[in-house]
């Protein structure tokens, strides 16, 4: 069993890269902040599209979207982490406007989605490389300082989903790994990546589609492509 270093230089870069956000975010008037949120959701919608076409089966993106929004709709997932965030919310700001919130489950997504993010741990757990992790951490933290400028503190938050997320892929990657395929982890990239698109969608105040309960949809390739008749 090797240790949570990837995951934890992952974590650490959002942090430092979304603290840096945020203060060139304070230097912003609202209309360069509006004109960057613009540009940067018209990026996710992009990164959204190139990692759709990962997926190969259809069926299995219809399936999974469909039985994972309706068990985190049963959930009420969205209204969980709205709570949460609207409580963290109250603990730092008198006028909060549900940013926390929205900043911390749209950079948990942009950041988790992705083979990086499944791969990259893995190979910690299994053999000790971290190579695919620092890599990750550098784009990751990069991306943190543009987000967090135009989301605001809420993706500082997504460093403990990261951690959590990819430290619990690399905690049980022994017993995981058969069930990551190539294939499999190319269809829950489709998936994801989807909800990436939503909320390029969202943040152009297109769509107001709720995120948080549709993110079972992206496990649900481990089971589907397991079942002979749809693989």
């Amino acid at each position: 069993m090797y240790g949570l270093l990837g995951a934890t230089v992952n974590a650490v870069a959002v942090l430092i890269g979304g603290l840096a956000g945020l203060l060139i975010g304070k230097a912003l008037n609202k209309k360069l902040g509006d004109a960057v949120m613009t540009g940067l959701a018209l990026v996710v919608i992009y990164i959204g599209i190139s990692g759709a076409f990962k997926g190969e089966n259809t069926v299995i993106t219809i399936i999974s979207i469909a039985i994972g929004t309706v068990i985190g709709t049963v959930l009420h997932l969205e209204d969980g982490v709205m709570l949460l965030g609207k409580k963290l919310e109250d603990a730092v700001s008198k006028n909060g406007d549900g940013r926390i919130a929205k900043g911390f489950v749209s950079s948990s997504l942009l950041f988790c989605v992705g083979a990086m993010s499944i791969t990259g741990p893995l190979d910690s757990g299994l053999t000790g490389n971290n190579t695919t992790q620092y890599t990750k951490a550098l784009l990751d933290g990069i991306g943190a300082v543009v987000f967090a400028s135009s989301l605001g503190v809420g993706v500082l938050f997504s460093a403990g989903f990261i951690m959590l997320y990819q430290g619990s892929i690399t905690l049980l990657a022994v017993y995981i790994k058969p069930f990551l395929s190539d294939v499999v982890i190319n269809e829950m990239t489709c998936v994801g990546s989807l909800l990436i698109m939503a909320i390029g969608l969202n943040m152009l105040g297109i769509t107001k589609i709720k995120l948080m309960d549709m993110v079972p949809a992206i496990f649900m390739p481990i089971l589907l492509c397991h079942i002979p008749v749809l693989c």
